[in-house]
């Protein structure tokens, strides 16, 4: 697996980061182990996880795997900003609850240091001031190797950087936004900004939660049973059947079938490697919850996309727009994208 530098850091990366989500939840913890030893194994160094997940229950497995191996080979991502308790100081992005974040974090992980900390979301309650201080100060006391975000708007993130540069503060070095065939919305304000400030990016949700896996079809009434949409659908969580069963989602869907049939590839493959070739990416992060299901992510590794696929791929999937990202999307269409 090949390897690029995290935005403008020193750490390289593998090119698909390893999301960690379902372990401890629909993932049990030996299966959660064997598919970090195989990602481990084709050279992925990169791995996510976040204190909520399932309660720190991921954070929990990873650190119990992490303390068979060298930590140093590793770039281990987490999280902090949602409630990991019922007091109302457990919650957002104040000093007392990131402090509070990483203590627990480090403990469940089982490390002296995280290579990467990330605020979960923007927190409208909290000065930004005392979030980026406090981000600063675990940096410089070595408890945090990086700083980096997930889920802001263009502004939210240009606001970020533009204080911590004037306060010679830490800057974020990477974005964890979602992005895929079926959310391009990203490409608006965020990509120019990690483009114009140097900042990484690290994708979820790649597949949208399995509409872009291969396992859906024009014709379908309903998801499949037993897929992630389905128990969205009930959840209320956003790959919802009702929410992506249009003609926009079909369309895209048809052309990704295609071009996985031409390619010789899966369409969870062919979703992927759109991704992964958008020269903006750093790293998608793959959520799996299987073996079977890493070993078809692992595929769409050493290859590439002919520009015609990518360019059908991407006629398919574009967004109507109006003013003024109308006048954005021109500019992608110059740059080729």
């Amino acid at each position: 697996m090949k390897q690029s530098y995290l935005g403008k850091t020193g750490i390289r990366v593998s090119e698909l980061c390893l999301g960690t989500m379902t372990f401890g939840r629909e993932t049990n913890e030996n299966d959660s182990h064997k598919i970090l030893d195989r990602f481990a194994t084709t050279g992925g160094n990169f791995i996510d996880t976040a204190d909520v997940y399932t309660r720190g229950a991921s954070e929990e497995v990873v650190g119990r795997w992490l303390k068979t191996k060298n930590r140093d080979d590793f770039i281990v991502a987490t999280k902090v900003r949602f409630a990991m308790g019922e007091g109302s100081n457990d919650v957002g992005t104040s000093r007392k609850h990131i402090l509070s974040g990483i203590e627990a974090s480090l403990k469940r992980l089982g490390t002296d240091y995280i290579d990467l900390y990330q605020v979960h979301a923007w927190d409208p309650k909290t000065p930004l001031e005392e979030t980026l201080s406090t981000l600063n100060d675990l940096v410089r006391k070595g408890l945090v190797r990086y700083i980096g975000v997930s889920n802001f708007r263009g502004w939210q993130l240009q606001k970020a950087v533009d204080l911590s540069r004037s306060r010679g503060w830490e800057t974020f070095c990477c974005l964890q936004p979602q992005y895929n065939l079926l959310s391009r919305a990203t490409e608006w304000e965020l990509f120019p900004v990690c483009e114009n400030e140097g900042i990484g990016v690290i994708p979820w949700s790649p597949l949208k939660g399995g509409w872009l896996s291969g396992k859906f079809k024009r014709g379908m009434e309903k998801p499949p049973q037993g897929t992630r949409v389905e128990i969205a659908e009930e959840k209320g969580w956003g790959e919802s059947w009702n929410r992506y069963n249009n003609e926009h989602t079909w369309k895209v869907l048809d052309v990704l079938h295609d071009v996985a049939r031409e390619a010789e590839k899966t369409p969870a493959q062919i979703a992927l490697k759109w991704v992964m070739q958008n020269p903006v990416v750093t790293s998608p992060i793959i959520g799996v919850r299987t073996m079977e299901q890493l070993e078809n992510n692992l595929g769409a590794v050493g290859w590439s996309l002919t520009d015609q696929q990518m360019n059908r791929l991407n006629q398919a999937s574009e967004l109507e727009v109006s003013y003024p990202y109308d006048l954005a999307a021109e500019d992608q269409q110059r740059r080729g994208r």
